[in-house]
């Protein structure tokens, strides 16, 4: 089951509080809100891709721990985006003085701002063309490096501000680069 899209623009705009509100007052639902305006209800994971994203979050956590260089999150945030979008990587990775640079309030609610990194990865609910419109979506915004770890297919598409694509069959690590020095995901656990 993919994202179910609810339009209410015809009805009510909802303003970034509301929609706040709204994920508030229904935590049991998933919502991201495309940059149309659109409700988006997203399909709960399974037990074997929420187990990944943890393992995968886990080694995310240990190396920002390690360097300290930023603040690192899981697939419950939601973030702002410059476009109007409200989306939720699975795993988003923001500079610290980028985070710090935001109010108390704006870190409370959803964040105003675009992650440095973000991870995808795709469950079976998921499909190829919206998961990779979403990734784009996120270089669009400013996103300096992304990855859409597709497991079914053992592939990883990366993604990179102002560069095309890279496609990656069965790697066994990624390099965080520049972006995200001395970090390295191995990807062992994906594969099985």
């Amino acid at each position: 089951m993919t994202a179910i899209a609810i339009n209410l623009n015809p009805i009510i705009e909802l303003t970034d509080n509301q929609f706040y509100q709204l994920c508030r007052q229904n935590p049991e639902v998933k919502f991201e809100r495309n940059a149309a305006g659109e409700l988006l209800i997203m399909p709960p994971t399974g037990g074997e891709t929420g187990n990944l994203n943890s393992e995968i979050n886990a080694d995310f956590v240990i190396w920002n721990r390690q360097t300290q260089l930023g603040v690192c999150f899981d697939s419950s945030t939601c973030f702002k985006l410059p476009n109007g979008a409200n989306r939720s990587p699975d795993v988003a990775w923001i500079r610290q003085e980028r985070w710090d640079a935001l109010t108390p309030e704006q870190k409370e609610k959803f964040p105003p701002i675009t992650p440095d990194f973000v991870l995808e990865l795709m469950s079976p609910s998921d499909t190829l063309r919206e998961t990779q419109d979403k990734m784009q979506e996120y270089i669009d915004n400013g996103v300096k490096l992304g990855w859409l770890i597709n497991p079914k297919m053992r592939q990883v598409q990366i993604y990179r501000l102002g560069q095309p694509i890279e496609i990656l069959e069965s790697p066994q690590e990624l390099s965080g680069e520049d972006i995200l020095p001395g970090f390295i995901l191995n990807l062992q656990i994906i594969w099985g």
